[in-house]
């Protein structure tokens, strides 16, 4: 079923030159690739990328049960302290921390996610779901764009909007990031633009809601791309926001830091319909372990970031869009 990095994107070129239409799932370090043409996909995998979808729409009616159980802060802190020194060391200048969380519900995974409210969502076979509010790449002719998503707040604060846009933290931070994809853009294509930047997004977090600031980069792509979109994927992977920069010495860095697998969750899935691609970053994650629920979360640390400030912001993240 998984594929291999090397068979997994040459199958993705494959469809992609046939112009066939296809879900591709690929995971955080790209070991592990799924393609399948839409025709013949397996009838137990679900998605939804905006208004593309294989399942019908249902309106959730009986109340559920929701619990948490994340990380002790000493805990959080200590794996924060060591991120502040590789920054102080110049080997990263914002990386996302993520921790794994195990979780309660009365719905199962997949009316978790059959009720989740999210632009992009996926049900795998019932190991694990994502309801991300994240894009990753969309290409619609022969532009490509993407839209990090870096900083959160409650939206419920005193002129929270306002606080966000106006924090140098959050403001850095999100400029780290829009460099680092439009560099990431220049690799695959031409006459990058920064198109929107820093705009906020409200989004359902359980019981409160989230303001979330995003960007929006352009760039041409070769008339071509079609035929080599396997090859595309494994350059733009894994995503900028959900590692930090640079990327290469981030991504190792978080190895070591984070002492867990992150498997699928902040890898990236989408589908191709045979003329354009949209695709999600999957955040926002919850998989089956043995026969316990593991919600995974996180956010980017910097040099001036708080540790109460980005506990609560992993905590935060962890909820049920309903």
């Amino acid at each position: 079923m998984w594929l291999s990095k090397d068979e997994g994107f040459e199958k993705i070129n494959t469809l992609g030159s046939k112009r066939e239409p296809f879900l591709f799932i690929i995971s955080y370090d790209k070991t592990k690739i799924f393609a399948q043409p839409l025709d013949s996909l397996d009838d137990n995998i679900f998605y939804k990328l905006e208004d593309w979808r294989n399942y019908p729409v249902q309106k959730r009616e009986k109340a559920f049960t929701f619990s948490k159980h994340p990380i002790d802060f000493s805990t959080y802190k200590k794996a924060m302290e060591q991120i502040l020194e590789e920054i102080r060391s110049g080997n990263t200048y914002l990386l996302n921390l993520t921790f794994k969380t195990p979780v309660e519900s009365s719905f199962s995974l997949e009316e978790i996610f059959t009720y989740a409210r999210a632009k992009f969502k996926l049900y795998f076979k019932g190991e694990f779901i994502c309801f991300s509010p994240e894009r990753f790449i969309e290409i619609k002719d022969n532009t490509i764009a993407t839209y990090p998503m870096k900083g959160t707040i409650d939206a419920s604060l005193p002129n929270a909007k306002e606080s966000i846009l106006g924090n140098e933290k959050e403001m850095a931070e999100h400029v780290m990031i829009v460099d680092l994809m439009r560099n990431d853009l220049g690799i695959i294509g031409n006459e990058v633009k920064v198109e929107k930047f820093r705009y906020v997004d409200k989004i359902k977090a359980g019981n409160k809601a989230l303001f979330q600031v995003s960007s929006k980069i352009t760039a041409k792509l070769n008339k071509n791309w079609k035929d080599s979109i396997g090859t595309l994927l494994d350059q733009l992977t894994p995503a900028g926001s959900i590692t930090g920069t640079p990327k290469k010495s981030t991504v190792n860095i978080i190895k070591n830091v984070e002492n867990y697998d992150r498997g699928f969750y902040t890898g990236i899935f989408g589908v191709f319909d045979g003329k354009d691609l949209r695709s999600g970053v999957m955040i926002r994650f919850i998989e089956k372990e043995n026969n316990t629920l593991i919600y995974k979360s996180g956010g980017g640390i910097t040099i001036d970031s708080d540790a109460k400030s980005e506990y609560a912001e992993l905590t935060d993240k962890i909820y049920l869009p309903f």
